[in-house]
């Protein structure tokens, strides 16, 4: 190992030294920002409890993958967007530069904050956001896909789910978000989005959803959109009785090694769609499961043998490819915050590793009033893994109390601005946020973001929370 003594060097710096223990300095010219973060890239592993740039008079080590791409003089950047790496609309709008106006002129953002929403319920459906649609398509009471689809028959849950896939979040829908000084989506997807994949005589998914995949992911970068895509169903399901599975199973069955290989599959598949097929050019993040179990013994074969293997098939994926170090996916993982034990404790190496928070006070224990929730959203600290994006939150609170007097959205849209202020608040100092979810039929803006935007408790423009004096 290397270390690395002394300041993170800011957009001023001209240079800082590297000190090889018991040998002579490497100097290292750093004019940027940019080439700081190829630093994180390469493998510095730092804390970010303070957020992401303010780690001063601390020891940076290197670990060995840093140490060669220093000894062949280059330095890589990862593929999150910003200084290091721009992404452009089809009309160069850079919706992550803070220098670069949004076709209306108002919209400035800083410079790689991820500021973005979960088009939830699109290819994995959750029933309870969208009840009225569940019923039109022939699915009644049904509790996921899975049983929708033993229900209605293959080729009937196929028109219904086509027809779904087509009108849930339209191109409109994402140059709306854009509007809003959205940058980024995140995108659900079940593992039977590859077809060869599904047990055809035991498991029932909707067919022909990879289409409208395309098709989106196609919009969205045509729009300039960053999109971070998330395995949120995985085989056998990482959660028992959860739709966001895709079904409804008694157990968790994702843990054994067969069901790991069918995910290693898909994952690989994945990474090679993303670099081969131009619409998906603004997939920079994979996610290998949504919300494991927590605190279970199960998780550790996960992180033991799945992670591990994951990272070597879609690295190995990308290398036959010929991918360049600068394409290549960050991999993402649920944060040890989640509960499922170290992401990173069966890692041989972290290269480009990206980190999922999810946060819900709703759930959290958090004292149930208002002054309490703020505080603890503008004092929250989602540090620890780094690059840790907050991957899911909303404004909802706990059951017994959200429709009393004193949180009723109808009546307490200042309470609910502020808070939604205090959090992106904490969640900016880390890399950034998606909001739980684009839409619902829920008729409740506090699971809704385009909703919550018409009720004046979002503001179109984001930077404007930080003038609300809410922290």
């Amino acid at each position: 190992m290397l270390t690395i003594a002394g300041r993170m060097p800011d957009a001023k710096a001209k240079s800082f030294s590297v000190h090889r223990r018991r040998a002579t300095s490497i100097a290292i010219q750093c004019v940027s920002y940019a080439t700081w973060t190829a630093f994180v890239g390469a493998g510095i592993n730092i804390a970010a409890e303070e957020g992401p740039f303010n780690h001063q008079g601390r020891i940076w080590q290197l670990n060995s993958r840093a140490l060669a791409v220093l000894s062949y003089g280059a330095l890589v950047a990862a593929w999150i967007p910003g200084e290091h790496k721009a992404i452009t609309s089809s009309n160069h709008v850079d919706l992550f530069n803070h220098t670069s106006p949004s076709a209306n002129g108002k919209r400035w953002l800083p410079a790689g904050k991820i500021r973005g929403v979960n088009v939830g319920s699109l290819f994995v459906v959750e029933p309870w956001m969208m009840s009225n649609s569940w019923g039109q398509m022939g699915c009644g009471d049904k509790k996921s896909e899975f049983d929708c689809v033993l229900k209605l028959g293959q080729d009937a849950a196929n028109s219904a789910f086509k027809n779904h896939w087509d009108t849930w979040v339209t191109q409109g829908d994402l140059q709306e978000m854009v509007s809003y000084g959205i940058n980024t989506i995140r995108i659900p997807v079940g593992y039977w989005m590859r077809e060869d994949l599904v047990y055809g005589d035991s498991e029932h998914f909707p067919q022909g959803g990879l289409a409208y995949l395309t098709r989106l992911c196609g919009w969205a970068s045509d729009l300039g959109l960053y999109i971070i895509m998330d395995l949120h169903a995985a085989p056998g399901a990482q959660q028992p009785h959860n739709a966001f599975t895709g079904q409804d199973a008694p157990t968790a069955g994702f843990y054994v090694d067969y069901q790991f290989e069918r995910a290693l599959k898909f994952v690989e598949w994945m990474a090679n769609l993303i670099h081969t097929d131009s619409n998906y050019r603004n997939v920079g993040m994979l996610e290998l499961v949504n919300e494991p179990i927590q605190n279970s013994g199960n998780v550790g074969t996960m992180r033991s043998t799945y992670y591990p293997n994951a990272f070597s098939r879609i690295r190995a994926a990308e290398s036959k490819l010929g991918v360049g170090a600068n394409d290549l996916l960050h991999i993402q993982m649920m944060n040890e915050k989640w509960g499922s034990g170290d992401p990173t404790q069966y890692l041989t190496d972290n290269w480009f590793a990206s980190y999922d928070d999810h946060r819900y006070l709703k759930w959290a224990g958090t004292p149930v009033s208002q002054s309490s929730y703020i505080s603890t959203s503008c004092n929250d600290d989602r540090g620890g893994n780094w690059p840790t994006i907050v991957g899911e939150w909303s404004l909802s609170v706990p059951d017994d109390v959200q429709w009393t007097a004193g949180w009723d959205p109808s009546t307490q849209q200042d309470f609910y601005k502020k808070w939604f202020a205090a959090q992106i608040i904490s969640y900016e100092k880390q890399q950034g946020w998606t909001f739980w979810s684009w839409k619902t039929e829920l008729g409740d803006y506090r699971w809704d973001y385009q909703a919550a935007v018409k009720a004046g408790v979002i503001p179109k423009d984001l930077d404007s929370v930080y003038n609300l004096g809410v922290c």
